[in-house]
């Protein structure tokens, strides 16, 4: 019998992830991406320290887009609370991805420098992601 996936996040009651991303699945502004194969929330945190990762791996030349905007907010209630008395506090907030969803494009750099920094930018996200080229790319 197959187990369920184990996730960080609990996936109860906090909406239906099925199927692939219907917006968001080609390079809209860089020449290099990362794209989602998995779902998951990615929550602001990592998003930033995909961000930074990437960032300062590119010393600051090219640019970078982050696709994903963290705007469903995740509650949960304390450790030892009993049954009732209201919805949580907001804990964090962070973005559903689904598969096919560019998560960051990069531009401006070169094929080499763009793969060693998207690469470390997938360290930091829960799901796995796949580098993507724009198809008019020419090196």
């Amino acid at each position: 019998m197959l187990q369920p996936k184990k996730t960080k996040y609990r996936k109860q009651q906090k909406g239906k992830m099925k199927g692939v991303s219907q917006r968001g699945h080609r390079l809209s502004n860089g020449t290099f991406g990362i794209k989602s194969l998995d779902t998951s929330f990615v929550t602001s945190r990592q998003i930033e320290a995909a961000r930074i990762a990437a960032t300062r791996y590119m010393k600051r030349d090219g640019s970078l887009w982050i696709k994903i905007f963290p705007d469903k907010p995740i509650t949960s209630k304390p450790l030892e609370v009993r049954m009732g008395k209201g919805k949580g506090a907001v804990e964090y907030y962070a973005a559903p991805v689904k598969p096919g969803r560019i998560i960051i494009e990069i531009g401006g750099v070169s094929k080499r420098v763009a793969k060693e920094a998207l690469r470390l930018a997938s360290q930091k996200l829960p799901v796995k992601t796949k580098f993507i080229v724009a198809r008019d790319y020419q090196e």
